[in-house]
């Protein structure tokens, strides 16, 4: 079966406090795009009539729902960035749209937290396909492709946490309590 590549658009905001950058350090936001390539499992021969295995639209289905609803105008910050408490004490309702990750949230971290979180979706799906590829396009110049197995690259997590909302099928950003 031919792979299926799409690519969604969404806009977000993120600061990097961990960066030697003093600019990345400011709250600043990005217009990316998210390309993802899905291959089949298992190789099979088209049957003359439909000539797809699955559809687009049931393929992105999922995928697209997660971007459009849940990074589209969110916030990225790292699990100790002080903003995390601001937002607890001033702004709890909009605190449900921080995704807090482990560590500042780079472009490089973001692709492989997001091709974790699509993998957790095709197999909670019993999807014929799986993600080859994430590429996240931070600006037109600059670009972060990921393939292979993101849990050989994200940061560890300590043994005795519960699954971390990137390998969750579900439509989670955060593993903090009062922002679920």
């Amino acid at each position: 079966m031919p792979s299926l590549i799409f690519t969604r658009r969404f806009s977000m905001g993120h600061r990097l406090i961990h960066s030697t950058s003093d600019t990345c350090a400011l709250p600043h936001g990005h217009n990316e795009y998210v390309t993802v390539t899905l291959k089949p499992l298992k190789t099979a021969r088209l049957d003359g009539t439909s000539n797809m295995q699955i559809s687009f639209e049931n393929a992105k289905k999922t995928w697209h729902c997660f971007v459009d609803e849940r990074l589209d105008h969110a916030l990225q910050l790292s699990h100790d960035d002080p903003l995390l408490q601001w937002f607890r004490v001033n702004e709890p309702t909009r605190a449900r749209r921080i995704i807090v990750t482990p560590g500042d949230p780079t472009t490089e971290l973001m692709a492989c937290l997001l091709k974790a979180k699509l993998t957790a979706f095709l197999k909670a799906e019993n999807s014929i396909l799986y993600c080859s590829e994430l590429s996240l396009q931070e600006t037109s110049t600059n670009t972060v492709s990921f393939q292979g197995d993101p849990l050989d690259i994200i940061p560890h997590q300590e043994e005795n946490e519960k699954i971390p909302w990137w390998n969750r099928p579900d439509m989670s950003i955060s593993d903090l309590p009062e922002f679920s």
